[in-house]
């Protein structure tokens, strides 16, 4: 969509005689027709799936805080029928109803074990477990945990006061190293899913990893 402006300006001509003068002067004040068009600002529409829980009502919120984005639907299975504005405590009802009949093939974190993070992790360590999980004795004890990749055990923890917890563990003999990242507070999560938002709308191809656009 886009906006049209005009504005119209006539033309004046004057002659000044003068008849002390040797000389005419002629005054023209230029007035002028001009047209702009400038494209007006549309909001990207957002239907939050997994809205009734925790981190899909801190979705919902920032959605509607959002600078150019608009909430067009809340879908969960819990709730179903209620105002999703009302589920996440908000002051005045959004008047969008939570449904759980659209058909929508999204990741879950709380379905999926290992989680994407996990998954994404054990690939891109992939050349290491290569180098260093040569001698690892294959099992299928499930304690030991899954194997992705090429060798890179991954073990699935959860917990109901820890939204998500990753760590990285290496070890030779005497020593580990390890890198941990926890998020105590879905909170954090939402500046990276505002940023995916304005930016998915304009990919013409798939991009995996939020990496990608920091």
């Amino acid at each position: 969509m886009v906006s049209l402006s005009s504005h119209f300006h006539s033309t004046n001509y004057y002659l000044n005689r003068n008849n002390n003068s040797h000389h005419n002067h002629n005054f023209r004040i230029k007035h002028y027709v001009s047209c702009s068009a400038q494209p007006t600002q549309t909001n990207i529409k957002v239907v939050i799936n997994g809205a009734a829980k925790e981190i899909g009502r801190a979705a919902v919120e920032a959605v509607t805080k959002a600078r150019g984005m608009e909430l067009a639907g809340a879908v969960d299975t819990c709730h179903v029928g209620e105002d999703i504005g009302q589920v996440c405590g908000m002051e005045e009802p959004l008047e969008i109803p939570i449904i759980n009949n659209l058909t929508m093939v999204l990741g879950s974190i709380s379905q999926d074990l290992p989680s994407v993070d996990a998954n994404q992790i054990a690939k891109n360590l992939s050349n290491l477990g290569q180098i260093y999980n040569r001698e690892d004795a294959s099992t299928d004890v499930l304690a030991r945990g899954q194997v992705l990749g090429d060798g890179i055990r991954v073990h699935s923890l959860v917990l109901p006061g820890l939204p998500s917890s990753t760590t990285v563990h290496f070890s030779a003999p005497g020593e580990i190293y390890s890198i941990k990242h926890d998020i105590t507070n879905v909170q954090c999560l939402m500046p990276g899913l505002l940023l995916a938002i304005r930016k998915v709308v304009r990919l013409k191809n798939l991009v995996y990893g939020l990496e990608k656009f920091l």
